[in-house]
């Protein structure tokens, strides 16, 4: 577990300069010995054990502003919190200032123009448990405590987007404090390149306060999970390949190599159709009826069940080490590879997760937005997940070793949500892809001096 706070990790901003920044903020200021301050500074991977000098709870935009401006003067380093869900935990930083959107949970829904507008600190399940009231959703994340603000930021992959793109494809416009303090509204036609930015660059630009996104009719979905024994897991990996090579744009498909309540190995298939219940019953019927599945849970269920079906997986204060690589193809080698590796794995809450692509999200050209992975078919994530602080070294070592055997599949790129601690500066470029170098004026232009620097940053000087 994390360790505790010690004298050794002591604060780096003076009390006289708390003052100074408590004078223009209404909002909570947190510091070491203060009774919140130690659940504040935890994120959802529990490998993060960072102790900032200062956490400063924005009330709102006017705190943000504040924040920034006194950190500028002071030149204090920053992070920036909104979910705390990344699995890198760039949202705390060590020894400087903590900007923490957390308790910025304001979302409005104009079902007349699809669209709402969530602040930075909202999650998946609070945005939508307000857009399903009138039967309406955009593209999400996949559990439902992540954060808006950096799935977004990072593109967002979720359920709905093979039919409606990306989250990043559904913003249409943000608020964002920069690094000179400064407050704008970046859309298709106030601060173009900064809108463009947005939605995939990450958190290199600013702090985006509020998000507007489109909204679709979502109403309850065809989903659920159908679970094997390991040993048919080639068998069914080769059906979901042939059937997602078909797949209409209402469906995503993701296939995963997973343990049991009884730590039994299984392979999982989790579908989830949002179109007419109807057809997405005829369509996954095939699918259902193959080989002898020994969980059946496919069936009409609302969309917030979808988006919660995997948050017990991934339990807050558990300790995440993740490896993934986008994949042109998922040929049969690659499923040797998977299933070998698995039948060793060191921890029943690890997983290896296969993500669909295409449809919506692939028509996007690559230059449309930062994000520029829009070719992949598919995306390969293995998601070591242990409690033990003692099997650390061995839960770490076999996540390496099966990326490593991956990489002759792996095509050039990765998610940049899905970069871990170690991934966030030496895989930045390859997060990034055809769209670096634009990102990298964009960041001259808006962040010279890298003021946001903690996060999967792009430098505005080095070469890529």
């Amino acid at each position: 577990m994390a360790s505790p706070i010690t004298e050794q990790r002591h604060m780096r901003i003076s009390p006289e300069l708390v003052t100074e920044l408590r004078e223009d903020f209404r909002g909570n200021l947190l510091q070491p010995g203060d009774v919140q301050f130690d659940a504040a500074r935890r994120v959802h991977n529990g490998m993060i054990d960072r102790l900032p000098a200062l956490i400063a709870r924005c009330s709102g935009v006017a705190d943000v502003r504040a924040a920034v401006r006194w950190a500028q003067q002071h030149s204090i380093q920053v992070s920036v919190r909104g979910g705390g869900h990344g699995i890198a935990g760039t949202a705390v930083c060590e020894g400087g200032l903590v900007i923490d959107m957390e308790s910025m949970k304001g979302v409005v829904v104009d079902p007349e123009a699809s669209r709402v507008r969530a602040q930075g600190g909202v999650t998946w399940g609070e945005l939508d448990r307000e857009t399903q009231v009138f039967g309406l959703a955009t593209t999400g994340g996949a559990i439902s405590s992540t954060g808006v603000s950096g799935l977004t930021l990072g593109g967002g992959l979720g359920w709905l987007m093979r039919r409606h793109g990306l989250a990043c494809d559904n913003l249409r416009s943000a608020q964002v404090v920069l690094a000179d303090g400064r407050c704008v509204t970046a859309s298709e036609t106030r601060h173009e390149d900064l809108f463009w930015g947005l939605r995939g660059g990450g958190g290199n630009f600013g702090i985006v306060t509020a998000f507007e996104y489109a909204l679709h009719p979502v109403g309850p979905v065809v989903a659920g999970l159908l679970l094997y024994p390991l040993a048919a897991a080639r068998e069914v990996l080769r059906a979901y390949r042939a059937f997602t090579q078909t797949a209409p744009d209402e469906l995503t498909l993701y296939a995963a190599l997973i343990s049991g309540p009884d730590g039994a190995p299984l392979v999982g298939l989790l579908p989830c159709y949002c179109g007419p219940t109807e057809k997405g019953a005829e369509l996954l019927s095939p699918l259902i009826q193959f080989g002898s599945p020994v969980v059946n849970t496919i069936g009409p269920v609302p969309y917030t069940v979808v988006q919660q079906q995997l948050d017990g997986a991934y339990p807050k204060g558990a300790l995440n080490y993740w490896k993934s690589s986008f994949l042109a193809s998922i040929p049969d080698d690659l499923f040797d590879t998977l299933v070998r590796h698995f039948e060793r794995v060191p921890s029943p809450m690890t997983g290896i997760v296969i993500e669909q692509l295409g449809g919506a999200v692939g028509r996007v050209p690559v230059a449309a937005t930062a994000f520029s992975h829009r070719a992949a078919a598919y995306n390969l994530l293995i998601t070591g997940v242990w409690q033990d602080p003692a099997e650390t070294q061995a839960n770490i070592a076999w996540t390496r070793e099966l990326f490593a055997a991956i990489q002759p599949h792996a095509a050039k790129g990765v998610y940049v949500n899905y970069l871990d601690e170690d991934d966030v500066s030496g895989r930045s470029v390859a997060a990034f892809g055809a769209n670096y170098a634009r990102l990298q004026a964009l960041k001259r232009k808006y962040d010279p001096a890298n003021f946001f620097a903690q996060n999967q940053n792009v430098s505005p000087d080095s070469p890529p």
